[in-house]
C-alpha cells in the first residue's frame, strides 16, 4: 500500500532542491524563480533502516528490499492561493492526494535568492500556508452545507451525521485554526476522512537552514521547532544544498564530506524516518533465501492486512503467521535457532503486527 507526504512551501525555499535530493535526481527543476514546478513532481524513496541489513545477512538474502515512501513535489504557494493567486487551487487539488504534508519553510538567509514575501520570516510563511489551506477547506465545506441540507429534507441519515460534524470543524476554522484539532470519535473518522479536509492532514515542518547550520540549526529553526512541539507535529532540520551535494557523490566519499560536516547521517535519513512516524507507520520484516524485505503498515494492523499487503491472496486465505520478534531473530541466528529456542510463536487472526516482526504467513489457495 502506497503512503504520499506532500511537500509544500511558499516559493524559492529550496522546496524542490530537496526533492531533487530526496529522490537523487533532477525530476523536479530546480531555478530562483516563482512556480518553476508546474506540475507536481513524484518520487519514491526507500525507508533507512539498518535492520533489514542485519535481517539480510543472517538469512543469505539475495536480495535486499527496503520499504518506501511516496513524496510529491507542489509547486509554491502564494498569499492568496486558496483564492486562485499563483497557481493557486491546481495545487491544493494535488495536496489533498497526500497523507501528511511537509511545509519546508527558508531558515536561511541569502541576498542572492528572492523571498517572496519580502523577507526570511519561517513562523510567517507557515501561518501563510495554513491560512490558504484553511480558506480552501473553509470554502470547500460552506459550499456542502446547501446539499447536506437538501439531502436531509429526503430523511439522508449520512448527510445529516455529517452536518453535524461540519458544525464542529467550521467553528475551528472560522477561528483560524486547522480541522486536525477536531475531536473526532473512532465511529466518525471514516466520515470524517471522506471531506478530505487539507488541514485534517499531520504536518512535518523542514527547516531548510544554511550550511552553516546544518549540524546544530540556527535561531529561525528553533522558533520552529518550538511551534511545531506545541502542536504535537514533527520538526526536522535539514540543509538542501548539503543534500543536493550529497546525491552527486558515491558512497565513500558521501561518508568522508559527511564527517568533515560533523554530520552522523544525511539529513534526508532523518526526514523520511520523521515522515514515517508521522503517519504512525511501521516496519514488519519477512526474511529467507531469496529476500530480505521491509513492509509499511499502520500503527495496529491485524496479521490477516498485514499479509495483504504482500499479495490480496495472503490476507484472503490467511490461516497464521509464525512470527518472531527482530530481536530474537538476530540474537539466535535466525528462523531456525528462534524456533529451537521456542521463541517462534503462532499468531492467529487478531494479533496485531509489531514494529520489527520477522514474519512468515500461512495461508490456503
Amino acid at each position: 500500500m502506497g503512503f504520499k507526504m506532500g511537500i509544500v512551501g511558499l516559493p524559492n525555499v529550496g522546496k524542490s532542491t530537496l526533492f531533487n535530493a530526496l529522490t537523487e535526481s533532477a525530476a523536479a527543476q530546480a531555478a530562483n524563480y516563482p512556480f518553476c514546478t508546474i506540475e507536481p513532481n513524484v518520487g519514491d524513496v526507500p525507508v533507512p533502516d539498518p535492520r533489514l541489513d542485519t535481517l539480510g545477512a543472517i538469512a543469505k538474502s539475495a536480495q535486499i528490499i527496503p520499504t518506501r515512501l511516496t513524496f510529491v513535489d507542489i509547486a509554491g504557494l502564494v498569499r492568496g492561493a486558496s483564492k486562485g493567486e499563483g497557481l493557486g487551487n491546481q495545487f491544493l487539488a494535488h495536496i489533498r492526494e497526500v497523507d501528511a504534508i511537509a511545509y519546508v519553510l527558508r531558515c536561511f538567509e541569502d541576498s542572492d535568492v528572492v523571498h517572496v514575501e519580502g523577507k526570511v520570516d519561517p513562523i510567517a510563511d507557515a501561518d501563510t500556508i495554513e491560512t490558504e489551506l484553511m480558506l480552501a477547506d473553509l470554502d470547500s465545506l460552506e459550499r456542502r452545507i446547501p446539499i447536506l441540507e437538501k439531502r436531509i429534507r429526503g430523511q439522508d441519515k449520512e448527510a445529516k451525521q455529517t452536518l453535524v460534524l461540519l458544525e464542529r470543524i467550521l467553528p475551528l476554522l472560522r477561528d483560524g485554526k486547522p480541522a486536525r484539532l477536531v475531536e473526532v470519535s473512532d465511529e466518525e473518522k471514516p466520515l470524517f476522512r471522506t471531506l478530505g479536509l487539507l488541514t485534517s492532514k499531520p504536518v512535518l515542518y523542514v527547516c531548510n537552514v544554511d550550511e552553516a547550520a546544518a549540524a546544530t540549526g540556527n535561531g529561525y529553526a528553533r522558533a520552529v521547532a518550538a511551534r511545531a512541539k506545541a502542536e504535537g507535529a514533527g520538526c526536522v532540520v535539514i540543509s538542501a544544498k548539503i543534500e543536493a551535494e550529497l546525491a552527486e557523490l558515491d558512497a565513500s566519499e558521501r561518508k568522508a564530506y559527511l564527517a568533515e560536516l560533523g554530520l552522523a547521517e544525511p539529513g534526508l535519513n532523518r526526514l523520511i524516518r520523521e515522515g514515517y512516524t508521522l503517519l504512525d507507520l511501521i516496519t514488519y520484516f519477512t526474511a529467507g533465501p531469496k529476500e530480505a524485505r521491509a513492509w509499511t503498515v499502520p500503527q495496529g494492523t491485524r496479521a490477516p492486512q498485514a499479509a495483504g499487503v504482500i499479495h490480496t491472496d495472503f490476507e484472503k486465505g490467511f490461516i497464521r503467521a509464525e512470527t518472531i520478534p527482530y530481536d530474537d531473530y538476530v540474537a539466535l541466528g535466525g528462523e531456525a535457532g528462534a524456533r529451537d529456542a521456542g521463541k517462534l510463536r503462532l499468531e492467529g487472526k487478531e494479533y496485531v503486527v509489531k514494529d520489527g516482526d520477522v514474519l512468515h504467513f500461512r495461508f490456503a489457495t
